[in-house]
């Protein structure tokens, strides 16, 4: 038969073992497995958080200086204190010692009473755990320590910081007093102290903290990464750890946001090129906060809407001394006693830029013959970049500067401003005209001079050019510089400049075969008499030979130079007349020959049919240019003829006829003797649009001139009245011009007025019609009166406002030789911008328009006789003592009995 399988149970004594199962607390038992199991996971993922906490609470302590908040303490102690529970609990088999007392599939035990206490003691603390996790979701895991914390990191500056202490200052200020300092530019060219400034600020904040609880330092770099930028600020502000640093820009920028929101904080961005979006990045705009940021560039202040701007501007020579002579050491140049001058010779060379004064000052260091000396100041005046440091230090640093310039035409636009000498003040309408004539411009589309003058504020908001006057610029000596070195260095196949520029030439060089490759050449301002050789110059493009006193030139010397484009020889005084062969230069677009003393135009002129401008400017003993001349530069845009011809000459009467042809012509500025001629003038709308200057020259007539004819001449700059002996005066029709001023174009553009050598003319009142005017100058009119006169108004209630306030641009206001002047204006006036007022000839005037509120706190330059002077009536003892410093005697000239002065 089969087997038979007996299965016996003693059910008694089952039930005498699981006495707790009978009472319904199995799961202890039936659970054990799933609940150990989710006790080491459970444990695994609290330790993993307090890791993540401890990660946090460390880089707060060891990074920001803060403290551990109490409440993340307790807890991190908890977690300890439960892990050594959990610990000692599943001992070193992890629980597996009671899991296998487990017996039935797991729903029983065969020690009941031991798991049954080991299982419960499992759950809970897997309730523990779990309970304990959900606590540690900290916001914040540490606060400021005030005994600990410093708002920002120290870094590393120069032990001594010379000339940026008064800008500190004021920076300072702003940032710790204002309400709301909001977001502040910090502007300056390459080299300047851009940096070391704001280094100065964020250690001043590391003793200073004033209520800050972040001062946040991050480079930005032409090369902008909104990442990078955000890394820094999370490392700051305890955010940065590897696995923020995986989320994305739009998740970070919230993290900040969220933080820096709570918080009073200064990012401090150092060397911006470009617009950096703050929002992007996740920084709140400021309210009681602030951003502080450097950059080259104006436009970046705009850009970022810098609420105040500072510009770092060069070192004054006292403080460039100290600088220099601290890198230089005192040790060195005490050791000669002809080193201290020459020290400050070659101090002087670097124009007060701190690079350049560090960098050439420790080239000098231990050098103790004044040979070495004069030898540096050689090669500094002669090629710079040839001096230690300097090509491989300075220039480098600011060519960054060149190549951030948004295409090519306008880095040439700059190369070309080298050109002219060290320290040289550049006309902005010359260089204009120069670019034009160079093909820089795309004057077809979009106008030259609007173009020009945009590319000049592009040069000037980059620091590459200095703006000295409203019309002139100037380059920093250590930018022209490196300027020559690019062009001479760098790009020297393609640019192929050859610069001796205030050099102190009085001949020419001796190398003119050097000229062949050649495509600009600057022999401006030197000593150079006569050009007596013939060079070979097949390339040149442009030829400076302005500021000499030039007598002669050579026949031949223009052969060569089929390609010449831009010629100058303006301001050379002793230069009577024009060199033979220059009407070969068939590709001429520009010749300037004003301020010379050239007395014809040569017929044969007429070949120069691609010429855009001629200027003429000031050439007053110019009396002969043929007839259809000027009508025959069918090409041009600029003629500037004004002052030109001074003597009796009868080519002014067609002038006007002439020009009419033009009909490319943008600029025109011009003088008139003939009075047919300027009406001829007035009838064309041509012209009348493009006018930026007018003389009107001895117009010997008995009628008035109706000045409202002059009103819209929308471009009209500079206006000139001289010798209209038998003038009845300027006729001014107050209500045309009272409907005029509501529109913008009344005189809108008129800057300068000079009124010289008019008899007749008792009052200049239509210049309050003038809102922009910077210079006035009356001379020599024996009949004038008052310079405005109120009478011209009472019978035309609508003046009030228009007359109320005139002049508040005004700068300079000169008065001479007017004996019967008796009044400038009839109340005094606050004349906020006004720089000089001169008074010569005016024994009448016994008045100004001044009271103590026209200083408020400026330091106006009034000079006249010391006479005079002293009989003035004041309108009060405030306004006298307000002025009583600023008066500056004319200085006699000559012996007793004459009334010569020094102007």
């Amino acid at each position: 038969m089969g087997n038979i399988l007996q299965i016996s149970c003693d059910v008694g004594a089952m039930f005498n073992r699981c006495p707790d199962c009978a009472l319904g607390k199995a799961a202890y038992i039936t659970d054990l497995k799933d609940n150990v199991v989710a006790l080491t996971t459970e444990l695994e993922q609290l330790i993993a958080a307090k890791n993540d906490v401890m990660t946090r609470v460390r880089n707060a302590e060891h990074q920001h200086k803060m403290k551990r908040l109490n409440q993340v303490q307790v807890w991190l102690s908890r977690v300890e204190t439960l892990k050594t529970e959990v610990d000692e609990l599943m001992g070193r088999d992890g629980g597996s010692q009671e899991i296998d007392k487990l017996c039935l599939g797991g729903y029983c035990s065969r020690n009941c009473k031991s798991s049954y206490k080991f299982g419960r003691k499992v759950v809970k603390r897997l309730r523990d755990v779990k309970a304990l996790k959900g606590e540690g979701v900290f916001e914040e895991v540490a606060a400021p320590d005030p005994e600990l914390i410093s708002a920002a990191d120290e870094r590393p500056t120069e032990p001594t910081v010379v000339g940026l202490q008064s800008q500190l200052e004021q920076v300072w200020r702003c940032l710790v007093q204002e309400p709301a300092a909001g977001i502040i530019g910090l502007y300056g060219m390459g080299g300047v102290g851009k940096t070391t400034l704001l280094t100065q600020i964020n250690n001043k904040f590391v003793d200073n903290p004033k209520d800050f609880d972040y001062v946040i330092w991050v480079v930005v770099s032409k090369d902008l990464q909104l990442e990078k930028i955000q890394e820094t600020i999370g490392k700051k502000i305890g955010l940065c750890n590897d696995s923020w640093k995986n989320k994305s820009l739009e998740e970070k920028a919230h993290d900040i946001f969220k933080t820096l929101s709570k918080k009073k904080f200064a990012l401090l961005l150092d060397d911006l090129w470009e617009r950096v979006d703050l929002k992007k990045i996740g920084v709140p705009l400021p309210k009681n906060s602030a951003v502080v940021f450097t950059t080259r560039f104006v436009d970046v202040c705009g850009g970022m809407e810098a609420r105040r701007m500072f510009k770092v501007a060069c070192l004054s020579d006292e403080d460039a001394w100290e600088l220099f002579r601290e890198k230089v050491g005192e040790e060195t140049i005490e050791s000669h006693h002809s080193l201290p001058e020459l020290a400050q010779t070659v101090a002087k060379e670097c124009r007060g830029l701190p690079l350049a004064l560090i960098t050439i000052g420790r080239a000098m260091a231990y050098k103790k013959t004044p040979e070495e000396w004069r030898y540096a100041i050689e090669v500094l005046r002669r090629s710079a970049s040839e001096f230690a440091g300097l090509g491989k230090e300075v220039y480098p640093l600011l060519k960054f500067s060149y190549d951030c310039l948004p295409n090519d035409a306008i880095r040439s636009c700059f190369l070309y401003c080298c050109l002219y000498p060290e320290d040289f003040s550049i006309d902005k309408r010359d260089l204009i005209d120069c670019w034009m004539c160079e093909g820089f411009l795309e004057g077809d589309k979009f106008g030259t001079q609007n173009q020009g003058y945009y590319i000049v504020g592009t040069l000037v908001h980059a620091c590459l050019l200095e703006e000295v006057e409203d019309d002139q610029v100037k380059m920093h000596d250590v930018v022209r510089d490196m300027a020559l070195w690019i062009t001479c260095e760098i790009e020297k196949e393609k640019e192929g400049f050859l610069v001796y520029a205030g050099s102190g030439l009085t001949k020419a060089p001796a190398d003119v075969r050097g000229w062949e490759m050649v495509r600009r050449l600057s022999l401006m301002k030197n000593s150079i008499e006569n050009l007596p050789t013939v060079p070979t110059c097949p390339h040149l493009l442009t030829l400076f030979l302005n500021r000499n006193p030039l007598r002669t030139i050579t026949g031949g010397f223009f052969q060569s130079m089929s390609c010449l484009t831009v010629l100058k020889m303006s301001d050379n005084i002793m230069l009577r007349q024009l060199p033979m062969g220059i009407s070969k230069l068939v590709s001429l677009q520009l010749l300037d020959i004003s301020n010379t003393s050239v007395t014809e135009l040569p017929e044969d002129l007429k070949a120069l049919v691609n010429l855009k401008c001629l200027n003429l400017v000031w050439a007053k003993e110019l009396v002969v240019v043929p007839q259809q001349l000027l009508s025959n530069f069918s090409r041009l845009r600029v003629l500037r003829m004004f002052a030109t011809g001074f003597l009796l000459s009868s080519w002014h009467e067609n002038v006007a006829e002439e020009l009419l042809g033009l009909k490319y012509l943008e600029v025109l500025e011009i003088s008139f003797r003939s009075f047919e001629a300027y009406q001829t003038f007035l009838s064309s709308q041509k012209l009348r649009s493009c006018t930026h200057a007018l003389l009107l020259h001895r117009f010997d007539r008995e009628e008035s001139i109706d000045v409202a004819d002059l009103a819209d001449l929308e471009q009209l700059n500079t206006l000139d009245f001289y010798g209209c002996g038998c003038i009845k005066g300027l006729k001014i029709d107050c209500n045309d011009m009272v409907q005029k001023s509501r529109q913008p174009y009344v005189f809108r553009s008129l800057e300068k007025v000079t009124v010289r050598f008019c008899r007749n003319l008792r009052h200049l009142t239509f210049l309050v019609f003038a809102p922009n005017l910077k210079s006035i100058s009356v001379r020599y009119c024996d009949d004038m009166e008052e310079i405005i006169s109120a009478g011209e108004f009472d019978d035309i209630p609508e003046m009030t406002g228009i007359i109320n306030s005139p002049f508040a641009k005004l700068q300079r206001l000169e008065l001479w030789g007017l004996v019967r002047l008796k009044s400038i204006y009839w109340k005094p006036l606050p004349l906020p911008r006004l720089k000089v007022l001169q008074v010569w000839g005016c024994d009448s005037l016994k008045k100004l328009p001044l009271d103590s509120n026209s200083a408020n706190g400026r330091r106006i330059l009034i000079r006249g006789v010391e006479d005079w002077w002293r009989r003035l009536q004041w309108e009060d003892e405030a306004t006298q003592n307000a002025f009583r410093l600023c008066f500056q005697p004319l200085l006699r000239i000559g012996g007793a009995g004459h009334d010569l002065y020094e102007f």
